[in-house]
């Protein structure tokens, strides 16, 4: 199993975070040694790397500290190990062998894929719906890019509802992303399904 994935924008150079790598699960840990970690699809798949910088591809910043995606997101446990995410920032981890998706502004986990090969072969096999591709497509066509280390933002949140003809795209830090979609997905926690949201934004 190796990430012989289209259109990289990104390779990671090679490990040089030894003891995450050991505490990796196996089959991520022999990925990684082979070629460790990408941005492929034009950044619509970002599986990160046994390194400690750049943080935004940092295993470790993701899995440890405080901005351990455990830290960030409450249905998310300190043995999930948040191998990637997609581009506007859902994260996909690894639970006891298992492939989940974190919905970013949500905050809420489902099963994808039985493991890593079973995921990594759904996303070469139909990345427009194992990744949710055409928004970054149609981000793409107006002649912008989607740079590593950045994650598309929209606003409104996809999960208001918003005529799309009105809502904002664009790329922000990654690691800024995670940290608002955590707030995000916390201040919407709890509310049911029509309820009407009002956002401020700060100076």
């Amino acid at each position: 199993m190796h990430l012989e994935l289209p259109h990289l924008t990104y390779a990671g150079a090679p490990p040089d975070d030894a003891d995450i790598l050991a505490r990796a699960p196996a089959e991520l840990a022999s990925v990684l040694r082979v070629r460790n970690g990408v941005v492929a699809y034009q950044g619509a798949l970002h599986v990160r790397g046994a390194c400690r910088e750049p943080a935004w591809h940092s295993l470790r910043h993701a899995w440890e500290g405080p901005d351990a995606l455990h830290e960030l997101f409450e249905e998310v446990r300190p043995a999930d190990v948040p191998f990637g995410e997609d581009a506007f920032g859902d994260q996909f981890l690894l639970r006891d062998g298992r492939v989940l998706r974190l919905s970013g502004e949500l905050g809420e986990i489902a099963p994808v894929a039985d493991g890593l090969e079973d995921f990594l072969g759904q996303v070469l096999g139909d990345p427009g719906r194992a990744l949710d591709y055409d928004p970054l497509l149609d981000f793409l066509a107006g002649g912008a890019e989607l740079p590593p280390g950045r994650l598309l933002a929209a606003y409104p949140p996809f999960v208001l509802s918003a005529d799309d003809a009105r809502r904002d795209i664009r790329a922000v830090d990654a690691v800024e992303r995670r940290r608002f979609l955590a707030d995000l997905a916390r201040q919407l926690h709890g509310l049911p399904d029509g309820a009407e949201v009002r956002f401020e934004v700060p100076d």
